[in-house]
């Protein structure tokens, strides 16, 4: 009877040698691409959500005609409501974050969650104007509250649109942090967000001193990197997903 065969080494490719967690691009191409459509989908229907209720916002004592405009306030409505994908967002990235430094992409969940609570503070501007709308036509509110409830509106509006930015930039801070460290994505990808999200902050902060707005004119300018970050990322992530760089 011939000797038994000796049992070769386990070579560093031999899944024996793998760690039972160590993620691969096949095993995450699925939480790439949702992560990459929840990106979109956030990112979008806020713009059109915005715009939609700014639309009817930025018009002279706008709640006296607000009901004529219902259908576009309930359309800004339903489009913030998908804001709860931030959350999605922070939780799908976590397990593949958290290897590399998990109080960071714990903070991120965290800023996620104050980011969407921010949106629901932005929810309730059309909701507001809707039913303000509504008594004002069957005389339950008086005619002559309407300029002051419009005012009120619009500084609600213009208040939850700077709480979304603020808790955006700390969460965006976080993560690219974290990808950065990562190589989960492209550095150059990256850059956009390391360059963009404090670049957001900053517009803030001059906004909260009366120099600029962020909502409009040349306080748009703050939100063009990290604009451009937030849609080249979801659109890798979709053709690509993520990269797992051989560890030295």
């Amino acid at each position: 009877m011939s000797a038994p065969e000796k049992a070769r080494p386990p070579t560093a490719t031999d899944p024996r040698t793998a760690p039972p967690d160590d993620p691969t691009t096949a095993s995450t191409r699925k939480t790439a691409a949702l992560v990459g459509l929840l990106f979109l989908a956030v990112t979008i229907a806020f713009v059109f959500a915005d715009a939609l209720n700014a639309g009817v916002l930025d018009r002279s004592d706008f709640l006296t005609g607000a009901s004529a405009h219902t259908t576009a306030l309930a359309t800004g409505a339903v489009l913030v409501a998908g804001q709860f994908g931030v959350v999605g967002i922070a939780v799908l990235l976590y397990p593949l974050l958290k290897r590399h430094g998990e109080a960071l992409a714990l903070a991120h969940v965290g800023f996620r969650v104050a980011e969407l609570a921010a949106s629901l503070f932005y929810l309730a501007v059309p909701l507001l104007a809707i039913e303000l709308a509504a008594r004002l036509a069957d005389g339950t509110v008086e005619g002559a509250a309407s300029p002051s409830l419009g005012a009120l509106l619009r500084a609600q509006h213009g208040t939850a649109v700077l709480m979304i930015y603020l808790v955006n930039t700390a969460a965006g801070m976080c993560m690219t942090a974290l990808l950065h460290r990562s190589r989960l994505v492209p550095r150059w990808i990256v850059w956009f967000g390391v360059i963009g999200y404090p670049t957001l902050l900053a517009g803030c902060v001059l906004d909260l001193f009366g120099v600029l707005d962020v909502t409009r004119g040349i306080g748009l300018t703050a939100l063009v990197p990290g604009g451009l970050f937030e849609l080249i990322l979801p659109i890798w992530l979709l053709a690509r997903g993520f990269s797992f760089p051989r560890r030295g």
